[in-house]
């Protein structure tokens, strides 16, 4: 359908795995902050170091999503007062995260900046969003995030005469599901650009990585987030699943993210098991195999030294040469890191939130020519 919207077409061809397009985009290749030099640290940063940004002034939007549950979104505008938004980018956190997280509101200050409205989600059990839909969130749950994209979709088309377009990020885990929503293709409402900053593509692999001997301090705090949210349903738990999550049941306790999932999350989305839910809800092979030409211009964001998602999944889809999607692999970043040198020079957030503002502005056709970031 024509929506009087200038978005220009899917590239012809991926970006070479490198940082020309980071050249392209007018910043500099990235080299980690000093002090914050490896994988882990770029990581943490935004956890040992507070993220000043001062009080969270987003407005609340309700999202009915079925059942009489809802989803909580935050409603940012443009920093600029009086500037009619250049889209709408809708936000989506990772595993444990919810709207209120620091890099999230980053990001998301970072879009308004550059002339972006932002709608920040909650996922069904995150955030403020808890006591307003029973249950937690998935790598695939379409039957919520369908009816966001819907929501998204007419809040775009009213923010200026004629419409704005929709964009999407997701960061980690939220860019895998915005990816399975869009690879669905059953015709709902999509977007018209996509960003995902370390996502898992291949969630065996990425239960893999995060059960390594070196990662255990991480998959400790990830379950123990995960764990709160779940007892902390409003609408309750299950007597099995309460065994489970407070160690009663005859495994005993839940030691790893694979094990909440194949207790939880696997039975709660109707998959028959944990390989079932880690096959079917992993974006890598429908992107290899031909979906991706279901997908808007997107691009793919990953460090090689990410701790938490293996990288040899992104460098499948770089490899494959896929129309329309950009993959940059950076050899330092972290997962969802990317603090960098010229960070400060730049004065808005960190360099793989400014690389996702101008690649968006870029694809919009709004790139005005400035100096390295």
């Amino acid at each position: 359908m024509d929506r009087g919207i200038p978005v220009p077409p899917s590239r012809p061809w991926a970006r070479a795995v490198d940082q020309a397009l980071a050249l392209d985009l007018g910043l500099q290749p990235f080299r980690p902050r000093r002090h914050w030099f490896n994988g882990d640290l770029q990581t943490l940063r935004d956890t040992l170091r507070t993220v000043r940004l001062g009080p969270d002034q987003g407005e609340p939007i309700t999202i009915p999503v079925g059942g009489g549950d809802q989803l909580l979104a935050l409603f940012d505008p443009p920093l600029q007062a009086g500037r009619e938004p250049l889209a709408l980018v809708l936000l989506l956190h990772g595993l444990g995260g919810g709207s209120d997280r620091e890099g999230l509101r980053r990001m998301g200050q970072t879009l308004q900046q550059a002339g972006f409205a932002v709608l920040r989600l909650n996922l069904r059990g995150a955030g403020a969003g808890r006591p307003l839909a029973r249950g937690t969130y998935a790598a695939s749950c379409n039957r919520d995030l369908l009816p966001v994209l819907a929501r998204a979709r007419q809040l775009a088309d009213q923010l200026a005469p004629g419409g704005r377009p929709l964009l999407g990020v997701g960061l980690s885990l939220g860019g895998t599901l915005l990816l399975n929503a869009l690879l669905a293709g059953d015709g709902s409402p999509g977007l018209e650009g996509l960003v995902c900053i370390s996502s898992p593509l291949d969630l065996d692999a990425c239960s893999r990585q995060i059960e390594r001997p070196r990662n255990r301090v991480y998959q400790r705090w990830l379950l123990r987030r995960l764990l709160a949210q779940t007892l902390a349903d409003p609408f309750g738990v299950t007597p099995a699943e309460r065994e489970s999550l407070e160690g009663r049941a005859s495994l005993g306790r839940l030691r790893s993210l694979r094990a909440f999932d194949a207790a939880i999350t696997a039975p709660r989305w109707g998959y028959g098991s944990v390989d079932d839910y880690y096959a079917k809800a992993s974006p890598l092979l429908p992107l290899l195999e031909g979906a991706a030409a279901r997908l808007p211009s997107t691009l793919l964001v990953h460090a090689a030294d990410d701790p938490w998602v293996p990288v040899a999944p992104i460098r499948r889809v770089a490899e494959a040469d896929l129309r329309g999607i950009d993959v940059l692999i950076t050899p330092q970043g972290g997962h969802n890191g990317f603090h960098a040198r010229c960070d400060a020079a730049a004065g808005q957030g960190c360099w793989g939130d400014r690389l996702t503002a101008r690649w968006f502005s870029r694809l919009l056709g709004a790139w005005p020519t400035a100096a390295a970031g």
